[in-house]
């Protein structure tokens, strides 16, 4: 076994986006390509001779070939010891869980989280520090300068291990200690929730729907469940991990998730239903003829909080994404807590956590977590949602629309606009910013505008900065309009128009949300003048 230092040439564009480094496949294919990035993960993170580290992913393609390359960079750089995942898996919370519990100096997690998978698709690797939430921004970018000069990287020739048999061997000087991936995170979720209460729930006939989208969450879904809570077989459905997601799109909203939606619209639905993403994190929760938004997701869950063993003290605060709708920002004012407004990207909600500011936060593209992890957890809100079901009695619809009855209810909606050429995106985002200093005070189609401008976050924690996080349009009665680039995609660039109006009137809850938000459209078409600069007349996905 030797250890060998390979010349290799840096590779342009390796700069982490909100959740790591994701690209096509055919890039991490590509000689030295991953490679490179894992020299400078090690080279930024600083001294980790004798550290345990944490890997694992969600399964997709090139995930067993990437955990050995790892494996074999680790050890050329001294780790004492990794935990990896059994057959390499680790959803992305659990990754968090497991380096929580054990002390780990961080971890590194391979997913491209609610991106397709396969050949073809997407592939994504990112690195989680001690806490176990995604690395701040000034290690990202330390990271992403190295690959721009990195002209070598250090690697053993040694055997990869078994990885699919728990259980310890070595590669030069470093333990592998190949783990059951649901353990950990399973034992967590019991310490949080009323597993009896659910337990009791199931066994008086109570029926649900878990779509696991043939993502890492399977496992995870069938052990705790239908294995520890009893729910009836069948209950998880494409709960088997595929190295390409079974064909689909591993995104938990109502267009992805058609399967589970049409089942929960018809005359026969479950009581409850649910999905998660590509890597776990995200989750997508429906009632009977319902499906509720990860805004007033977040806000019930808020609201509700003591109905949960592992909540019942209250909360510290609450945390969502700019972009994400107000409706927490309602609960946190009559719990008289506070409501932190961050970035979008879980890491900015780090600190917060760390410095007990919060307990609960969550982000309008479906993710949702607390302070038990530094990760968002889509499993987690699935086991909250069941626990306040079972403590209530009453069906997911009517804790809903009683949540809106004494908060008022938010109508949000997000319009997204895939693969437009990056260019014309960044010429459009432009083209708003200028109008910026014009609009506060005009009258709108009805509305009155009350603030315009780029969002900045200063954290509260660090007093970092952080700008041009989103155009937000925000008016008297309180509607929003947010324009903003997303940085999770791997062709072109996506905008992302996010739609916000509130309604305190009961009598008004039922309207169709792409009908109560059509006036908010409008003016955000003509603001951006979005087709005219990207040729696009409609979005590639409503949510």
């Amino acid at each position: 076994m030797t250890i060998h230092s390979v010349a290799s040439t840096p590779y342009a564009g390796q700069r982490p986006g909100t959740s790591g480094l994701r690209k096509k496949v055919s890039e991490f294919l590509q000689p030295g390509y991953l490679e490179n990035f894992v020299e400078a993960i090690f080279q930024t993170i600083g001294d980790c001779r004798g550290q345990t580290l944490v890997l694992g992913g969600d399964g997709r393609y090139f995930n067993r070939t990437a955990v050995g390359v790892i494996l074999q960079m680790a050890a050329a750089h001294g780790v004492g010891r990794v935990l990896v995942g059994q057959g390499g898996i680790l959803s992305t919370p659990a990754v968090s869980c497991v380096i929580r519990k054990h002390a780990a100096f961080g971890g590194i997690v391979l997913s491209a989280s609610h991106n397709p998978g396969g050949p073809e698709g997407d592939f994504g690797i990112k690195y989680n520090i001690g806490n176990g939430g995604p690395a701040p921004e000034k290690i990202t970018e330390a990271l992403y300068l190295y690959t721009q000069t990195n002209a070598l990287y250090r690697i053993s020739d040694a055997a990869v291990p078994d990885l699919d048999t728990v259980g310890v061997s070595r590669i030069e000087q470093m333990d592998v200690e190949v783990i059951d991936p649901v353990s950990d995170y399973a034992e967590l979720m019991a310490s949080l929730f009323d597993f009896a209460a659910i337990k009791a729930l199931f066994a008086g006939g109570f029926t649900m729907r878990f779509d696991a989208m043939h993502a890492v969450c399977g496992p995870y879904a069938h052990a705790i469940l239908e294995g520890m809570l009893g729910a009836p077989a069948g209950t998880v459905i494409n709960g088997t991990p595929l190295e390409d997601f079974g064909g689909h799109h591993p995104d938990p909203n109502p267009v992805n998730a058609a399967e589970l939606i049409a089942e929960m619209f018809g005359a026969a639905a479950p009581d409850f239903g649910a999905a998660s993403d590509g890597d776990a994190d995200r989750n997508m929760i429906v009632a009977r003829g319902l499906a509720v938004t990860p805004s007033d997701s977040l806000a019930i869950i808020a609201a509700n909080a003591k109905l949960a063993p592992g909540y019942r003290a209250g909360l510290a605060g609450i945390a969502r994404s700019m972009p994400t709708s107000t409706a927490a920002d309602r609960v946190a004012k009559s719990l008289g807590i506070p409501c932190y407004e961050t970035p979008t990207g879980w890491k900015y909600f780090g600190n917060l956590l760390d410095a007990g500011m919060v307990t609960l936060c969550g982000e309008e593209s479906y993710g949702t977590g607390s302070s038990h992890i530094r990760e968002k957890d889509g499993l987690w809100a699935v086991l909250f949602w069941l626990n306040l079901l079972a403590a209530s009695g009453k069906p997911a619809a009517t804790l809903v629309r009683e949540h809106w009855a004494t908060f008022g209810r938010n109508y949000y909606s997000r319009h997204d606009y895939e693969a437009v050429d990056a260019q014309a995106a960044e010429a459009m985002m432009a083209h708003l910013r200028g109008q910026l200093g014009q609009l506060a005070g005009r009258q709108l189609d009805g509305f009155t505008v009350a603030l315009a401008d780029d969002f900045v976050y200063t954290d509260p924690v660090d007093l970092s900065v952080t700008s041009k996080q989103g155009v937000r349009i925000v008016m008297t009665d309180g509607s929003r309009i947010v324009f903003r680039l997303s940085g999770t995609g791997t062709e072109g660039a996506t905008i992302r128009l996010y739609l916000e109006k509130y309604e305190a009137d009961q009598a008004r809850h039922a309207i169709d949300p792409q009908q109560a938000l059509a006036g908010l459209a409008t003016i955000a078409a003509n603001l951006s003048q979005l087709k005219t600069r990207t040729g696009r007349d409609h979005p590639t996905i409503v949510t």
